[in-house]
């Protein structure tokens, strides 16, 4: 493995502030391709707490089939610091996955363009996105490929990422009320708090949210979207008749639910060390059983449900549920964006052999590596019985209850380098890639999910929200994963208005309810003077040349 791209902090933090970059590379496709076995270096914007070191059983089979080695670094900051001291120093791992900073990389010549590559290398590449290739072209002015989109194509969403979550016991208790607006959400957990003050001998806690760095839009801001209606679509709502963006925090219904939160700091059942806490900190305090209330998604505090359930303490595991500020709002959780596109993989130009890389991510994408990573090992991690494969109720035990299956056994780990086909979708055998399905979802419930579910007359959490055929298709897809123009007044702008929300925000939930519009409206003079009006026009026209593009 090259390491010297990992010098690039040194290097920065000294004052040599480098802007060296590589030239993006017109004839990847036509390098010499290694034989043998080769170690790429790759960067992810993302922690990674199943991270296998390759050396779990399905990653061996990946490496004997490739011969590729992966030697990562994940971060925790969302490479919000790291990926910019990478392009001062001009030094890259071969792989990276940036989230929202492959602009900055692009504009840096640091990305190759993938296209030659994968026409003439990646096959399996081409077949998973299928009509949705188009989306990969980086702009109207560049139809470069530079990043490899790697959410899941066609995907089939079976249980709900978004939502307020209440512990079994809280809704099991007090005889399970109905939990659709935040005056049920915070009326169940006064209640219970209440009654129960204490758990396990440590202070119950009624509602925890998480600040730490980007997370704070995880947690704390993304969800005013939600409980008002409208998708996540980043830092700006989308006017799905006009296509004009509006930062989400001008919209006088979000002034409404963060008056919500006020009260809720007001009345006691705000945990105290919300905008000071870390991550680990957070997920710490979830895993003792004694937070009754979050609002975030399934992926943020999936290590803590699992860490509760493997404790056995499947009563402190949370539900979710599809809270809106009042009910004229229908939570839009599963409204569809069509395929994502957006964030991904990209290879550099630091990478000696693009070719070699390139198939090594087409065979994650081709159909064994994806039923290897989703499946596992025939004859180690399910059988074939009448040309069907076949996970016992043995392994699918430990699938569900062990908190380090994936590290374990390699299932997942290698997944999120490569698109993959999304649940529901069938194989050449007619079998779905994935094991996910109605039946498998609702057998891996706890024996307490089953219970509460029954008592609210549904059978999985899905069925609890309002469905994607409610809601139109979003023509843009998600807004998020736009890459906004680096060194662009935009980008600055935007830098600038995410500073104030990251001051104004806790200070206006933290505020005495006396103070809160005063907060508020200097939260909304700050964002003015920030530029939140030009940032608005320029962020409609990227909106606008999206769809422009894609159709």
């Amino acid at each position: 493995m090259k390491t010297k791209w990992r010098r690039a902090s040194a290097v920065f933090i000294m004052g040599t502030m480098l802007t060296v970059a590589g030239c993006q590379s017109d004839n990847a496709a036509t390098k010499e391709e290694t034989t043998g076995p080769v170690t790429f270096s790759l960067f992810s914007a993302d922690p990674h707490s199943q991270w296998d070191n390759m050396e779990s059983p399905v990653s061996q089979k990946v490496k004997e089939a490739t011969e590729v080695t992966i030697e990562p670094e994940f971060d925790v900051g969302g490479g919000e610091q790291k990926i910019p001291l990478m392009i001062a120093s001009g030094e890259y791992p071969d792989l990276i996955l940036p989230k929202g900073n492959a602009g900055k990389l692009v504009d840096a010549g640091a990305l190759i363009d993938l296209t030659d590559l994968i026409e003439e290398h990646a096959p399996n590449l081409k077949k998973v996105y299928g009509d949705y290739f188009n989306r990969l072209k980086w702009s109207g002015e560049d139809e470069s490929i530079y990043i490899l989109p790697t959410s899941q194509v066609d995907h089939t969403y079976w249980a709900p990422g978004n939502g307020f979550m209440l512990q079994h016991d809280v809704v099991k208790q007090l005889g399970y009320p109905e939990i659709r607006t935040v005056d049920d959400f915070e009326n169940a957990i006064r209640d219970y708090k209440e009654k129960n003050p204490t758990i396990d001998g440590q202070p119950t806690i009624g509602l925890s949210l998480l600040a730490d760095d980007w997370r704070i839009m995880i947690s704390t801001t993304n969800p005013a979207f939600y409980a008002t209606g409208a998708p996540d679509d980043g830092e700006f709502y989308i006017d799905p008749e006009t296509y004009e963006a509006t930062m989400h925090y001008r919209r006088p219904e979000e002034k409404e639910y963060f008056k919500w939160l006020n009260h809720m700091n007001a009345e006691g059942l705000l945990d105290q060390e919300s905008f000071v806490q870390k991550y680990d900190q957070y997920l710490a305090k979830i895993s003792s059983g004694r937070v009754l209330g979050l609002i975030d998604t399934d992926w943020e505090v999936g290590d803590a449900q699992r860490a509760l359930r493997e404790a056995g303490k499947t009563e402190r595991m949370h539900g979710m549920y599809p809270v809106t500020l009042t009910e004229e709002y229908k939570h839009p959780n599963f409204q569809d964006t069509g395929y994502l596109g957006g964030w991904g993989i990209g290879i550099t130009t630091e990478c000696e052999d693009p070719v070699r890389a390139i198939k090594f991510l087409d065979y994650l994408a081709s159909e064994e590596g994806q039923i290897l990573q989703n499946w596992g090992i025939e004859g180690e991690h399910y059988t074939i019985e009448d040309g069907k494969r076949v996970i016992s109720d043995e392994e699918m035990n430990e699938r569900n209850n062990n908190a380090n299956y994936a590290k374990n056994t390699g299932i997942g780990v290698l997944s999120g380098f490569a698109p993959l086909y999304g649940d529901g979708v069938t194989d050449s055998t007619g079998q779905t890639y994935s094991i996910a399905s109605p039946d498998q979802i609702i057998n891996a419930y706890t024996d307490t999910e089953k219970e509460v579910l029954s008592n609210y007359n549904v059978e999985m959490w899905k069925d609890l929200y309002p469905q994607k055929e409610e809601f139109p298709v979003k023509p843009w897809g998600a807004a998020f994963n736009m890459q906004v123009e680096a060194g662009s007044d935009l980008e600055l702008i935007m830098q600038k208005s995410l500073d104030v929300v990251k001051k104004r925000i806790p200070e206006a939930i933290l505020a005495d309810p006396s103070e809160f519009d005063d907060v508020w409206e200097s939260f909304m003079a700050d964002l003015e003077s920030a530029g939140v009006e030009q940032a608005e026009a320029d962020y409609t026209e990227m909106i606008k040349d999206r769809l422009e593009l894609w159709q």
